[in-house]
């Protein structure tokens, strides 16, 4: 009997950034007619600008906007779209959503409401796969009336908190000791209820040396299934990932062809449709089932990269009542794809998110590396949204091609304005125990990479030197006067012109004049340096310094300039002449690592506290992140109160000096 196939003609995306970017571009490789919705604050994003229309959804926050259902099937039926694709995050796995979509007569892109309610608990997800005979590690739901303390008795030490309704490593918590367990639980309960509206959690036996390896299935409505190979995940901080490669480098035939047996197995209890995620915990030869999660996944790039398909395409063609495109016959594994998520965060704050805007951004055009992000310059990284900047994935033919190609990608990227976790990736990729593939989940903690770039004296002169023979031609361009004499010029011998910038705790001083011979001279810790300046002025500096070529771009931001070179990126803060007297700093007190909202304050003022004590909890971006005290002492002063926003900087409370 032939299938009945409904073409979709215009595609709601109901998410934001790069995942909706990466969406609107297969469907308009297909002809599909796209729609945005957006917050307030995402109003001139890239993905509203580049879908075919757009929907404002009137609000700041998540909840108000992406996770609002009344709201985004509000937009969906004044835009007239006939589908919904989720992408991942937000609504992505919320079944009854899906249900809403689907009785408004909107094709939904994803499996059935069904199976992402079953799969969207945790705990009801276990116990399918048990009875698909898919191999699980124990687990206890927590209740109100479940006793904590013997639950992860029973399961032995270490375990895992982890929400129910979740994902993205919110509402999770490792607990190594009983004394920390209920605090884990009440944190734990805390995020999952603000992320997902629902504080379900569990305890599960924690692995601390494993590997987190999943399987991509596909299935559409005719009851075929396939699986696409297995991707590695297990480079994390915060249970989150941020290095995935295609295929895992643990895996070998056999294991891979136990493995995607049970996805295929897990699949076909589900009766599943659309694209998904089997995720299991590998150690040794054994593996053990963690979820299944029921969307497109944020890493499936890699795994397109390897076997040569749009997984989307296929999402698209699944719900307009097409076959799958291929059958497993027709798929195998070509070369090696890693990925690498570039993030709005402080690896030397503990990965802190560190929201602000991206005043540079310039995709490397070396490595032939895939870029699917969600900025441009001048975009903004919110405090109310994932801090995700962009993916960078690259493909190659072997595994070790593909690290070296990945980390000089990320290394020749301009990204400035906003601290990053860029140089952190590079350094990860370089690592020797990456390159052995000796990636457990523990690998940061175990491995300890370089969380921020070492910058030589030597790179910090070129580039200080860049920087001011740009500045000199800036000052003469925009010179309203004698535009004709040339720049440093003097009727009479004065000292030569210096000025001075600052990168981190260097000082670099630099001196220049103007030789008769075009070239400038310049004085820089003690050396002499001969400058014909090849291009100056207009941002893109080629300079040649006694015969070596230096070639950096930069911008100015008031005092500081922002240098991109072959080696890195750099800012420069250019001193003041005069020492600025009024700025007094503040002494003897806490202030806030990020702008977010105070969830509970433990102290007061008066209070003794020792070195590690509590003082209070904020949450940023979803996740909660605990201020301690950084000393013995007494709390002079709590400055917030709960339900307070603060800034990045924020006192929010004061020591008594000692």
């Amino acid at each position: 009997m032939a299938h009945v196939i409904t073409p979709i003609t215009r595609l709601l995306i109901a998410n934001r950034g790069e995942i909706a970017r990466r969406i609107i571009r297969t469907a308009h490789d297909m002809g599909i007619s796209t729609v945005a919705i957006y917050a307030d604050g995402d109003a001139q994003a890239p993905f509203v600008k580049e879908a075919d229309s757009a929907v404002a959804l009137n609000g700041h926050t998540t909840a108000e906007t992406y996770l609002d259902v009344d709201k985004v099937l509000a937009a969906c039926q004044r835009s007239g779209a006939d589908a919904i694709h989720p992408g991942y995050g937000f609504l992505s796995e919320n079944a009854a959503f899906a249900q809403a979509v689907i009785d408004a007569g909107i094709k939904w892109l994803g499996p059935t409401p069904e199976v992402i309610g079953l799969m969207g608990d945790k705990l009801s997800a276990k116990r399918l796969m048990d009875e698909a005979g898919v191999p699980t590690l124990p687990g206890i739901e927590i209740s109100g009336d479940t006793d904590i303390v013997a639950a992860a008795n029973e399961i032995g030490y270490p375990v895992l908190v982890k929400a129910s309704a979740g994902g993205g490593g919110r509402g999770m918590r490792v607990v190594e000791q009983e004394a920390d367990l209920l605090a884990a639980v009440e944190g734990a309960k805390r995020e999952a209820s603000s992320s997902f509206g629902d504080d379900t959690v569990f305890l599960e036996k924690w692995l601390a040396v494993s590997r987190h390896v999943e399987i991509q299935i596909l299935g559409d409505t005719h009851g075929n299934l396939v699986h696409c190979y297995e991707r590695e995940c297990s480079i994390q901080r915060r249970h989150q990932k941020i290095i995935e490669e295609a295929p895992s480098p643990a895996v070998n035939d056999a294991i891979r062809s136990r493995m995607g047996d049970a996805a295929i197995a897990a699949a076909k209890k589900l009766g599943y449709s659309s694209a998904g995620t089997v995720e299991f915990l590998l150690s040794g030869d054994d593996f053990y089932f963690l979820e299944v999660n029921a969307r497109l996944q944020v890493e499936h790039p890699i795994t397109e990269e390897i076997i040569g398909k749009d997984l989307v395409r296929e999402q698209i063609r699944v719900a307009e009542g097409e076959t799958l495109s291929f059958s497993q016959s027709d798929i195998s594994i070509n070369g090696h794809a890693i990925e690498a998520r570039l993030y709005a965060e402080d690896p030397a704050k503990g990965f802190l998110p560190s929201p602000g805007p991206v005043l540079a951004w310039t995709p490397s055009t070396v490595g032939q590396a895939r870029f699917d992000s969600g900025v441009e310059a001048g975009s903004e990284i919110s405090t109310q949204f994932d801090p995700m900047i962009a993916k960078v994935i690259v493909h190659a033919p072997t595994r070790r091609e593909a690290a070296g190609r990945l980390a000089r990608v990320l290394e020749t990227t301009e990204i400035q304005g906003l601290r990053t976790n860029r140089d952190f990736l590079v350094a990860t990729l370089r690592t020797p125990e990456f390159l052995a593939g000796d990636t457990t989940t523990d690998f940061i903690e175990r491995v300890e990479p370089t969380r921020v770039r070492e910058v030589s004296r030597q790179e910090l002169i070129e580039a200080a030197i860049a920087v001011a023979m740009e500045a000199q031609a800036q000052r003469r361009a925009n010179s309203r006067v004698l535009r004709g004499l040339p720049s440093g010029w003097r009727n009479s011998t004065m000292p030569m012109e210096a000025v001075s910038f600052q990168c981190g705790d260097a000082v670099i001083d630099v001196a220049y004049r103007l030789q008769r011979d075009g070239r400038f001279r310049l004085l820089c810790d003690e050396e002499e340096h001969f400058i014909s300046p090849y291009e100056c002025g207009s941002g893109i500096v080629d300079l040649d310094d006694n015969g070596r070529r230096l070639q950096f771009s930069m911008q100015s931001h008031g005092s500081d300039w922002l240098v991109h070179s072959q080696s890195g990126d750099l800012v420069l803060t250019e001193q003041p002449r005069y020492p600025d007297t009024s700025l007094d700093a503040n002494t003897g007190g806490l202030t806030a690592p990020m702008p977010g909202s105070v969830l509970a304050t433990e102290v007061a003022a008066g209070a003794s506290v020792s070195k590690g004590d509590l003082l209070l909890i904020m949450e940023a971006m979803k996740m909660e992140h605990r201020i301690t005290a950084p000393r013995d002492g007494v709390v002079a002063s709590v400055h917030v109160a709960v339900g307070d926003q603060v800034d990045n900087g924020q006192l929010l409370v004061s020591m008594a000096e000692e």
